[in-house]
């Protein structure tokens, strides 16, 4: 990237740090319904006391940070709005550090429960729970997003069989508590299935760009839809509110309205609100919307270089490296022209940068749980978006989609065990380490073959020379014999008839009746020392056991292409 266009992204980031932490609460746009548009200080006002409210978004994507900051501090001034039951499908919460994010609601008093599909980068909310100010529970994000629109027709549960022998179970003790002192679970058995329920949603918050004057809503430039639609028709068929926030009131158009003004209850315009992550509405970035035909080399590098100022994306070592071109080379191997794909955040993030580089990113159709279809999927900070995705469709959408479409998934993992059981969900114990499945287990579910992706040790020290792998230091072992919880359940995989991979440091595995089977090793690695002796898992080892090619290992004339 030429100095200019790095200087102007340094420039974009110092304006945002500096101004992240500012909010009206005050602003009106003027004359225009008042009964409609309101400020973010009174639409605080308008959420009920005990309500159940959901804010919808992920990550970057849409976040209603003015309208956190302004029923936080409703709360402190006034003690009002009290007592809520907070939904969110997936993750919005800023790590403890940034501002604008749903931790912003985390207050003793005004939040008495916390649902959501993905709670760890929700800090605060994970220490009031662990401090028994509120319950935490989890659900999948499919889960939630199906009985969203179960809800707009008068129904609050879903019948699936996401979970089964997982930790949601009922019949292994499962359930969606992650806090030990909860006294209640929004999953039981129903015959073969289980139920998922949730509370009738009273108030639905969501962060779009634009509105007209009338109070329809408009998505064009939106990053990602999410669930705005599922969460506003839930909040109408419950005769609840649902309050918008846009950037700004545009001239009304009938051919682009996305959600019409009669499912919307109260407007709050406020000009500093998101596209996404960094990026302001108003100075929207068109690589990210709908339909966008931007230079794709340039488009990564501005992702790629705001990513590494703000270190969201780690520096990837040369055995990490390793590790993707291991994974991306099995991707190829066993995927097929024209397949649909999901990739899952961190080091499955670089298998799709390998795939572009490698020139066969066109023979693939690429998605998120987001809902956004095609294009190129972002990564770190602004994962869950695409650069120049083809459409957006809602989460609910998309997961529905997955259960007749998805063919090929890769994803991260915490722990694998002796059966092939993984964990991603759960880092230790105590309620501060729990993660929560996002969307990892619609889309396991759902995909036709899956390629797990992690290190063979937290905390080890490998060291690579000539091609050849050496363990250095042991650390603590990712393959043990039973996972501390089970996210994606090995045997249910098979019985489905799935194909399963798990690529690691050492080598890949592939999935078997008796559990991980070692196919390839990494040259200079130990089998027995490195691998049977260094992890309390039970491996079998292939009888065709092969090395892992000197092309991946050191990157020399490394190429993807099909057989």
């Amino acid at each position: 990237m030429k100095f200019i266009e790095t200087a102007k992204i340094y420039g974009h980031l110092i304006s945002f740090l500096a101004t992240q932490n500012r909010y009206n609460l005050s602003y009106h746009p003027g004359a225009i319904d008042r009964n409609r548009f309101i400020t973010a200080a009174e639409a605080a006002k308008q959420i009920p006391d005990g309500s159940t409210v959901i804010s919808v978004g992920m990550g970057g994507h849409a976040r209603c940070s003015i309208l956190f900051r302004a029923i936080r501090n409703s709360y402190l001034k006034d003690k009002t709005p009290k007592n809520l039951t907070w939904m969110t499908v997936s993750a919005q919460g800023g790590r403890g550090k940034a501002p604008g994010t749903v931790e912003e609601v985390a207050v003793s008093g005004l939040i008495k429960e916390y649902i959501s599909g993905h709670v760890e980068t929700a800090h605060k909310q994970l220490e009031m729970g662990a401090n028994k100010e509120i319950e935490i529970h989890i659900l999948p994000q499919g889960e939630i997003t199906q009985i969203l629109h179960n809800q707009s027709e008068g129904n609050t549960t879903s019948l699936s069989e996401i979970g089964i022998g997982t930790f949601l179970d009922p019949d292994l003790g499962g359930n969606t508590a992650a806090t030990p002192h909860s006294t209640k679970s929004y999953v039981k058995k129903n015959g073969d299935l289980l139920e998922y329920s949730l509370p009738k949603i009273d108030v639905a918050l969501f962060n779009a760009p634009y509105a007209d004057s009338e109070g329809n809503i408009y998505f064009k430039n939106a990053s990602a839809i999410t669930e705005i639609r599922e969460a506003a028709l839930a909040a109408n068929y419950n005769g609840g509110k649902v309050i918008a926030t846009v950037s700004k009131i545009i001239e009304k158009d009938e051919t682009s309205i996305s959600l019409s003004s009669k499912h919307v209850t109260h407007i709050v315009v406020n000009p500093a609100n998101e596209q996404t992550a960094s990026i302001k509405q108003k100075k929207y970035w068109p690589m990210f919307t709908e339909g966008a035909k931007e230079c794709m080399e340039k488009s990564i590098a501005k992702m790629n270089t705001i990513n590494k100022i703000t270190s969201y994306t780690p520096k990837r070592g040369p055995v990490e490296n390793v590790l993707a071109r291991m994974a991306a080379s099995l991707f190829v191997k066993v995927a097929q022209k024209g397949n649909l794909v999901n990739l899952g955040i961190g080091l499955p993030e670089e298998v799709g940068r390998l795939v572009y580089e490698g020139g066969l990113f066109d023979d693939f159709t690429f998605s998120s749980e987001t809902g956004v279809y095609g294009g190129l999927p972002a990564s770190g900070l602004f994962f869950g978006g695409a650069i120049n995705p083809q459409k957006m469709y809602s989460s609910a959408w998309i997961f529905n989609h997955y259960k007749t479409s998805l063919d090929i998934t890769v994803l991260g993992t915490l722990q694998v065990d002796s059966k092939g059981n993984v964990n991603v969900s759960k880092r230790g114990e105590g309620v501060k380490n729990y993660v929560g499945p996002g969307g990892f287990m619609n889309i396991a579910d759902s995909a036709k073959t899956i390629i797990f992706i992690g290190s063979w040790m937290a905390k080890a020290e490998f060291k690579l020379k000539d091609g050849k792998l050496t363990l250095i230091k042991k650390g603590i072992p990712k393959f043990v014999d039973e996972v501390l919880e089970v996210t994606f359940n090995a045997k249910a995989a098979l019985k489905r008839g799935k194909t399963v991979y798990y690529v690691t440091t050492v080598g890949i595995f592939k999935l078997t009746e008796k559990g991980p089977e070692l196919i390839q090793v990494m040259p200079g690695i130990d089998v027995k020392k490195d691998i049977l002796e260094a992890s309390t898992a039970k491996i079998q080892i292939s009888e065709n056991l092969e090395l892992v090619p000197e092309s991946i290992t050191t990157g020399n004339g490394y190429k993807l292409a099909w057989d």
